[in-house]
């Protein structure tokens, strides 16, 4: 696994022994930051990496221009391994880690922080098998509308079989691709849509 393009083009991450992980693939990751940069959603964006594992879709967003990036992890053991990939990379000064459940905080903005221009949603595919209301998706999803700027994007990847619904409370699915077994929904908050929930 490896930063595909940027300032730490071909970098590679250390991963841990666990297989808690789900790492993205080299070509899928690729594929997904190309749509992203389509929508110029990485230069000077302020970005969220959720159930972050080693970071991979964070440090790819901070290679690529992205001006900060929080990232959020349970896993002691996969923090340890966050925190060596953000030190060999640089990113430091621009990376804040959090431990403690997505599910539960969804991306913690600091005391009169700003919001998040982009958030990634990469839970393991066993806590994404209900997608519709009242799962655990959906609650996250309605925390991140306090977190995320109007018109700032969500990418959820969850497995093919149960894809994103259309609509999240202020957020509406604006683009959607599979690749393999996954599913790749780019949820937008609605540019009316202000709630201030999870401030």
């Amino acid at each position: 696994m490896r930063i595909i393009a940027g300032t730490k083009r071909g970098m590679h991450l250390f991963t841990p022994a666990t297989r808690e992980t789900r790492p993205i693939t080299d070509r899928v990751k690729e594929s997904l930051f190309m749509i992203l940069r389509n929508y110029d959603l990485l230069a000077g964006a302020r970005a969220a990496d959720l159930f972050c594992g080693v970071g991979s879709l964070g440090l790819e967003a901070l290679s690529r221009g992205a001006v900060s990036v929080t990232f959020v992890e349970k896993n002691a053991e996969i923090l340890a391994v966050l925190e060596k990939n953000i030190a060999k990379a640089g990113f430091g000064e621009r990376s804040r880690v959090v431990r403690d459940s997505a599910f539960r905080v969804g991306a913690p903005i600091q005391p009169g922080g700003e919001r998040y221009d982009l958030v990634f949603v990469d839970p393991p595919y066993a806590d994404s098998r209900e997608v519709g209301s009242g799962s655990p998706l959906a609650d996250l999803l309605h925390i991140l509308e306090g977190q995320v700027v109007p018109k700032g994007v969500v990418v959820v990847r969850t497995h093919r079989d149960t894809p994103p619904l259309n609509d999240y409370g202020a957020f509406h699915a604006v683009d959607r691709r599979e690749w393999g077994t996954m599913s790749v929904v780019l949820l937008q908050a609605r540019a009316d849509e202000q709630s201030t929930s999870g401030d």
